[in-house]
Order: structure tokens, then sequence, then C-alpha cells
């Protein structure tokens, strides 16, 4: 009986540990600041999300230096450049690409002067060399399929899912916390951007799905205005793919019944399920028109 009580208490104390841990992220707390301005929140345990104007990345403190995910623009870059050195005197050792886009990634040069080692998946150092940017370092390491990051005791892993939004996006997963980083593919509670430039639609849902596999608990994305969170729970993957499915099918539904002017399409076709989300009203009919250009032309 004794060895019994013993048992329970130390299950019940995991557990209780358990239940703080996963409490302890800040999935109802607004990123805060001013809208066009920037903001820094603590995730925890050297984790923190960076927000310039709705752009978001994440930085990681270790015990020997930082790693940093999207630079964003030389202006936002300077501004990270300075949070990070009211947190610590250590240097940025690695820079991580998301994927390709210059909104994302530019401005990296503050970074390369003090020598860290910038990470991209393979076709960024391709894309970069067709069309190179001053402020755009070439990344010094790239990878095929899956790479490891380690710095300190702490570890990223980055995974290409094929196309999606582009032929370079990467997810970054910190297996520790059990956190992913998701740019441009996962932006909760917001319809897609304007007319999905750069995004396969098919193969969007299909990265989405496996991701959905992946061992987490939470989702950091790179879009969010001050009044988001700054992480949040992992059932938005699931929220994302669902909204492009309806999407989808509502689009092609229209279709087959015979209207098929994506003007027409724009007016007629609604999803009352995301009327709430950001964006819907001015966005969603651009979404259908992306859509319309998939089953129209194949594309």
């Amino acid at each position: 009986m004794k060895n019994l009580m013993l048992k329970l208490t130390v299950v019940i104390g995991l557990l209780f540990s358990s239940a703080v841990m996963a409490g302890s992220f800040p999935t109802q707390e607004p990123m805060g600041g001013k809208a066009f301005g920037t903001s820094v929140k603590e995730i925890g345990d050297g984790l923190y999300v960076f927000r310039w104007w709705v752009y978001r990345n994440i930085f990681l403190v270790t015990d020997e230096g930082v790693i940093v995910t999207d630079p964003l623009n030389p202006k936002a870059a300077g501004l990270l450049r300075k949070e990070i050195s009211n947190i610590t005197d250590k240097p940025v050792k690695y820079v991580i690409y998301s994927h390709n886009h210059h909104d994302h990634i530019s401005g990296g040069t503050v970074f390369k002067e003090e020598g860290a080692k910038f990470i991209a998946h393979k076709n960024v150092l391709t894309q970069l060399g067709d069309h190179p940017s001053p402020v755009t370092p070439l990344p010094d390491i790239t990878f095929e399929d899956t790479y490891t990051v380690e710095l300190g005791d702490r570890t990223v892993e980055l995974t290409y899912f094929g196309l999606n939004h582009g032929d370079s996006l990467v997810v970054m997963r910190l297996p520790k916390e059990k956190i992913l980083f998701i740019v441009d593919i996962v932006t909760p509670r917001r319809v897609a951007f304007r007319t999905m430039p750069d995004f396969w639609p098919d193969e969007w849902i299909r990265s989405l799905k496996e991701i959905e596999q992946l061992d987490f608990d939470y989702v950091i994305s790179a879009h969010g205005p001050e009044n988001q969170p700054a992480i949040d729970p992992a059932s938005v993957v699931a929220e994302q793919r669902v909204y492009l499915e309806e999407l989808m099918a509502a689009v092609k539904q229209a279709m087959d019944s015979g209207t098929h002017s994506p003007d027409a399409l724009r007016k007629t076709v609604k999803l009352p399920k995301y009327e709430n989300w950001r964006s819907y009203d001015e966005w969603l009919p651009m979404n259908i028109e992306r859509i319309w250009a998939y089953y129209h032309m194949g594309w």
C-alpha cells in the first residue's frame, strides 16, 4: 500500500508539472506594442518572439550564443539586434532563413558582420544567386530535406515539405518545447493572403496534412498584428487546412454548377463560417479568384 501511494504521488506530480509546463506558454496573451511598431515576448527558457508590424520571427538564446530566424528587413533587423543585446551579450551564431521571399529574409547583414552563419534550403541559394540583394547574405549552409541546428543545449529541426509556398520553405521545430515556427502557410484566424502569391493550393493542403503528423503542441506563426497571441495551440494548423479545403470545395461546386466567371464567383461564393477571420471581406474575393485560376488554368 505504501509503495502504491508513493507511485501515485509520483504520477500526480508528473502530471501536475506537465500541466504547469503546458500552461506556461502565453497562448492567450497578445504580442502587444503599437500597431506599426515592434514588440518582444518571451515564450520561455530563452525562446522569444519578435514582432515588427505584422511580421514575426523567433530567436533562441543559449549559453553558447543566439539562433535567429528571418531578419525580415534592414530596419527590423537593426531593431531585433538591439532587443537581443538587451537580453544577452552572447553573439548571434546562426541565422535561419524560412524561404526565399525578401519580405522575410532581408536585412541579415547586421548579423553577418558579427560572424553569424546563415542556413537555408538549397533552393534559397539558387534563388538568391539569380536575384542577389546587397542586404540579404547568401546562405553558408544548405540542405535538401532535413537539417538540425544545435547550439548549447538547444536544438532546432528544419524540415522541407516540397512545394507549398514557393519551393524553398522550411518548417522549424523546437523538439524540447514541441513548438513549430511556421512562416506564411499558417496564419491563425486570417484568410489566405490576397491572391495567394507564389502559393500552390493543393500542395499547401498536402503540406499541412504532413505537418499535422509532426510531434508538436504549439505553433508560432510569422504573421499577426499586435493584438494576436505570440503563440497558438497546435490546432491552428488543422484550422488553416480546413479553410483551404472548404474554399476550394466551394469554388469548385460553384464552377461545376455553371458559374465560370471569376467576377461572378467573387460575388457569389461565401464562407460565412470564417466571416470573423481577419481580412475576410477584403481578401476572400481574391482567394476565390486564385482558386478559380487553379481549376480553370491548372495553376
